[in-house]
């Protein structure tokens, strides 16, 4: 038995195969543009080109591949072989810098939300070397995977990448002009860092095959609540079956291969739902990881005749599932900005941070609530432990009760700043928590971090981490506009400036249940926003704010806004258009053939009782139940095929995306509880899919 540090990152031209393949000058630039933020000196191309192609080939590689990350959702890459013709015309294996830096993958069949012809095919990937190439195992090849953004010939964004890492240097350079007001020339790199927190489930493969609703839309759009669900909460934190433990043993030994660093496993509150936790990592790796994560996870569990659902919502009256973004922020100087201290410096760069928050999310509330919109979401917010879908912050107690008194002093002087920094130096570190959880927050402060709950569990992380960089970005940007022009000290200046903060943020800020209805009417009554759907949540990136928003900072022009969300109108209309189609088809070749089945053998039943002069109301009644579900389900069924036919005539997508979500939704919902009450009352061997507990049944 090896031990994990002696094979993690064997699959990953990391810092320590670069030292031992670069030479010393080229390892010192690489380096800097990785940990220092430095642009890529392209001199150095060739010879980092030459050692990952040699450090490829030699772990079995035979191709090489551009790995980016398409609007669409999931990740795209093309394979070329590392073959070439020398001077002789003879083949050799050869990657070279300008293969390593740029590719062209054809681009016409990329969602562009319009920004181009179908015909205009020309779209480049480039090289992100902040990210390691990694080596992609199928067990019988290898291919070199080369992270990378993804532009269109006319330099367009195609991918989330590319706005992700615009999104941290706004970031970076934000915070950086703040600190050098206030004095501090030691930072020279703004960091973030990300830890997301990866749910899912596991079902048996035998059970899937039988669900079409599951192998194509990713979730059950039938099937009645089983006798035992979740209720018992017996499932969170227990014994871990062997089998799953198995499975989840081999999927750490192939994430640590990959550099990968897993950290937590455990079963979640859902039968069969489980969660897989990383370690910190810089955000930009950390999404990386993640995507692969969520690969691995599949194709780990098929080799236990698993499979792994990563939708949002997969079964109807249980946890859905999420992924916890958990997101800090520090300098090169290795401090944590969410981390309290004792040295006053130190606080006010907590305090001016989560004054940064506070500010950003109660400005832009709605953009980071349309970050996390897609269909798959829609059914998961809002309940089972996720969080509502009106942005809030919950803080805890003891940093209310300190910022409730910071908001009370008058001035500000040397002795209340002495007093603040006290009292923040007692704040526990996150070896002990600083309050209860709130779980029920979109937003909390859990320690030294803040952990946005809202994403989706088959989400690209990224998204929501560029709303969430871009709303601190502006907070700050607020601090310093604030400060530049007051004069004296600026330190006790900052402390004014985050009363000020405070006091107007209060809206945004709040301690309680966010699932009750007080809540609800409380949050309308502050003017929160509550977008309750997908097509409703993405009009706040179209806003006069959001586009100047997106523009100052240089994340994206409105035309690419504008595309970002007719691309998702786009996915989310085709996404519920593929779930009415299944739904339709399920219910006229599955259900209704076996409602008429059973009604058959009842019926017969019935005309025999009566042939012996016998008669069972309760059996006539249950014969008239069953009847009026058959015609039920015949005429919603073709209620929603017409409401189909009608929908593919539409051309504009947001017009689309209302009419699906306002008047199409509920039929499916209302087609789902008839099915639902049949399944109660059909004959176990007829029932033609698998039900909720075998599904649910331990593996």
């Amino acid at each position: 038995m090896k031990k994990t540090s002696d094979y993690f990152g064997e699959l990953t031209f990391n810092k320590s195969v670069m030292r031992e393949r670069l030479n010393k000058e080229t390892y010192k630039k690489m380096i800097a543009t990785i940990e220092s933020g430095d642009p890529l000196d392209e001199n150095i191309a060739p010879d980092v080109a030459h050692a990952m192609k040699e450090w490829a080939i030699q772990n079995g590689a035979t191709h090489f591949t551009h790995w980016f990350q398409p609007q669409r959702g999931g990740t795209a890459e093309k394979h070329d072989a590392f073959i070439s013709y020398d001077e002789n015309g003879e083949i050799i294996e050869r990657l070279s810098a300008k293969l390593l830096i740029q590719s062209e993958p054809d681009a016409s069949s990329f969602p562009s939300g319009g920004m181009r012809s179908t015909f205009e095919a020309r779209g480049y990937t480039a090289w992100d070397p902040t990210s390691p190439a990694f080596l992609l195992d199928s067990g019988r090849s290898k291919t070199l995977v080369i992270p990378s953004v993804f532009l269109s010939w006319t330099g367009d964004v195609l991918d989330i990448k590319t706005p992700f890492l615009r999104s941290q240097k706004a970031l970076n350079d934000t915070v950086l002009k703040l600190q050098k007001l206030l004095g501090n020339r030691s930072a020279k790199r703004i960091k973030i860092f990300i830890g997301a927190e990866q749910e899912y489930f596991l079902v048996s493969k035998k059970f899937y095959d039988t669900r079409l609703d599951l192998q194509i839309c990713g979730r059950t759009l039938f099937g009645a609540s089983p006798e035992k669900g979740q209720q018992m909460s017996d499932h969170y934190f227990g014994s871990i079956r062997e089998r799953v433990l198995d499975f989840m043993s081999e999927l750490d030994h192939q994430l640590y291969r990959r550099g990968i660093p897993a950290k937590t496993r455990h079963n979640e509150v859902s039968p069969n739902q489980f969660e897989i936790v990383p370690l910190f990592e810089e955000a930009n790796l950390a999404i990386d990881h993640n995507l692969q994560m969520m690969e691995i996870i599949k194709k780990v569990a098929e080799q236990f005749e698993l499979v792994a659902l990563l939708q949002e919502k997969p079964f109807a009256g249980l946890n859905g599932s999420g992924k916890h973004l958990n997101w800090s922020m520090g300098d090169n100087s290795c401090a944590n900005y969410l981390e309290p201290s004792k040295s006053p410096t130190t606080n006010i760069n907590f305090l001016m941070t989560i004054g940064a928050i506070l500010f950003g999310v109660h400005k832009f509330g709605g953009l980071l609530r349309a970050g996390v919109a897609d269909a798959g979401n829609d059914h998961r917010l809002g309940g089972q432990e996720a969080p509502p879908a009106t942005m809030s912050i919950y803080l805890g107690n003891y940093l209310a009760d300190l910022f409730n008194e910071l908001e009370s002093w008058e001035v500000i002087s040397e002795k209340e700043i002495a007093q603040i920094n006290l009292n923040i130096q007692k704040l526990p570190k996150v070896t002990k928590d600083i309050s209860d959880r709130n779980r029920t927050s979109p937003i909390a402060f859990t320690g030294n971090k803040f952990e946005f709950r809202a994403v989706g569990s088959n989400q690209n992380c990224g998204q929501a981490a560029i709303i969430f960089n871009l709303l601190v970005a502006y907070g700050f940007e607020e601090i310093y506009n604030r400060l530049k022009t007051q004069k004296g000290n600026m330190k006790t200046q900052a402390y004014q400036v985050i009363k000020e903060i405070l006091n107007e943020t209060k809206d945004i800020r709040f301690q309680g249940n966010n699932y009750s209805s007080e809540w609800e009417k409380e949050a309308e009554k502050r003017k929160l926003p509550n977008a309750k759907n997908t097509p409703d949540a993405l009009k706040y990136y179209l806003t006069n704010d959001s586009i100047k928003l997106f523009e100052k900072y240089k994340i994206l022009n409105k035309k690419e806004l504008e595309s970002k969300i007719s691309i998702k109108l786009e996915n989310y209309s085709l996404v519920k258009l593929i779930e009415f189609k299944t739904a339709i088809n399920m219910t006229n070749t599955l259900f209704i053939p076996v409602v008429v089945e059973y009604l058959g053998k009842l019926s017969e039943t019935a005309n025999s009782l009566k042939s012996l002069n016998m008669e069972s109301t309760t059996l006539e009644n249950e014969i008239k139940t069953l009847l009026t579900l058959y015609q039920d389900m015949k005429s919603i069924a073709i209620n929603l095929k017409n409401d189909v036919k009608n929908a593919q005539k539409i051309t504009d997508f947001t017009e689309l995306s209302d009419c699906i979500s306002s008047l199409s939704e509920p039929k499916l919902n209302k087609l789902r509880q008839v099915v639902d009450k049949a399944e109660r009352i059909v004959e176990n061997d007829l029932w033609p899919v698998a039900k909720y507990r075998e599904l649910l049944a331990e593996l």
